[in-house]
């Protein structure tokens, strides 16, 4: 029986660049899918917040062409915290799964690993 999880996310871009935002974000979400045996299908909705420092593209672009098309998509700048992680793309994905909270993996990629320590891979 599925259930509807949320699946959490996070990664630094290396630049602030479209490029950069793509190639971070299409990483991010194919390593979410996979670990989770995901699909685009699978997915309910997707929020993606950004660095303040990142304005150079929208991620939700990047996801669409991964397959995203017809899943509700949402762009945000997140707070602007003195000494909070550069360039950083987060993602909370809402799935419907048989995974249970606890088989969830959420997925935390190169300087973003800082960010959850407790859960990075």
């Amino acid at each position: 029986m599925s259930s509807v999880r949320a699946v959490r996310g996070a990664t630094q871009a290396s630049a602030n660049s479209a490029e950069a935002i793509g190639v971070a974000t299409k990483e991010l979400l194919l390593e979410m899918l996979s670990a989770n045996q995901l699909t685009p299908a699978d997915v309910i909705s997707v929020i993606f917040t950004v660095s303040p420092d990142l304005n150079a593209a929208f991620p939700a672009g990047s996801a669409r062409e991964l397959g995203f098309s017809e899943v509700p998509l949402i762009c945000s700048v997140e707070i602007n915290v003195p000494g909070a992680l550069e360039r950083t793309i987060r993602v909370m994905a809402h799935v419907e799964t048989s995974l249970s909270k606890s088989e969830i993996s959420h997925i935390y990629l190169r300087a973003a690993k800082s960010l959850r320590r407790d859960i990075a891979q």
